[in-house]
């Protein structure tokens, strides 16, 4: 093939590698900001975000004497599949809350931070999904905004550039944050709503109950 054919095509193979180089990229190389969770056990992709949570990647049974050491009192799945197949310690409680990035809607976000909160005033919590990265990362995300009142940007910045995963995951989550209303999400949470709509199909199922009840 002559040069100049083989010149163009170079180029546009270049900038189709470019464009799949993430907007976030993965910053583990600079220093760590201490406000960041920080990494605890390699192996597993945990992290601690704070005195009573951790993150991660599925755990197995090797994990178990670590959760113990961490005092973890309930170990929360975003999974489809229980953990018994690896947990079985009677004095660690399991939840399980499946849900999926690329359907995630309010309630599910709601459902999680009150799980965990409700957890955490009973000991140290665990949050995991399979990789550690894209469910945990958004729970985690919005953990730190709606929770902690972090800012959408310095929690984007934390759950893209923090070494959990593949950052080219997060577009599912990131899409969700930008849209999320904050100041909704916490008032449900705070008034014990699972919305921020009363359209909901939590909302209306709630609705529905308490009407028959009556």
């Amino acid at each position: 093939m002559p040069l100049p054919r083989i010149f163009p095509a170079m180029c546009l193979s270049l900038v189709a590698l470019f464009n799949l180089t993430p907007v976030f990229a993965d910053d583990t190389a600079l220093p760590r900001p201490p406000e960041w969770a920080q990494p605890v056990e390699v192996q597993y992709n945990l992290f601690q975000m704070s005195p009573t949570l951790y993150r991660s990647a599925l755990p197995d049974s090797g994990a178990v004497s670590l959760l113990e050491k961490l005092k973890i009192g309930t170990v929360i799945s975003f999974l489809p599949e229980p953990d018994s197949s690896w947990l079985s310690t009677p004095g660690i409680a399991q939840v399980q809350l499946p849900y999926r990035t690329n359907h995630v809607d309010d309630a599910d976000i709601i459902k999680a931070l009150r799980t965990i909160q409700t957890a955490e005033a009973k000991g140290p919590v665990l949050m995991h999904c399979k990789h550690g990265s894209d469910r945990t990362g958004l729970i985690a995300a919005m953990y730190r905004v709606v929770v902690q009142g972090w800012s959408k940007e310095d929690a984007l910045n934390e759950m893209t550039r923090g070494g959990f995963g593949d950052s080219t995951h997060f577009k599912d989550g990131i899409r969700y944050m930008m849209q999320a209303d904050v100041d909704k999400l916490r008032t449900a949470l705070a008034n014990g709503d699972c919305s921020t709509s009363p359209f909901a199909a939590c909302s209306m199922k709630s609705w529905f109950k308490s009407a028959h009840v009556e």
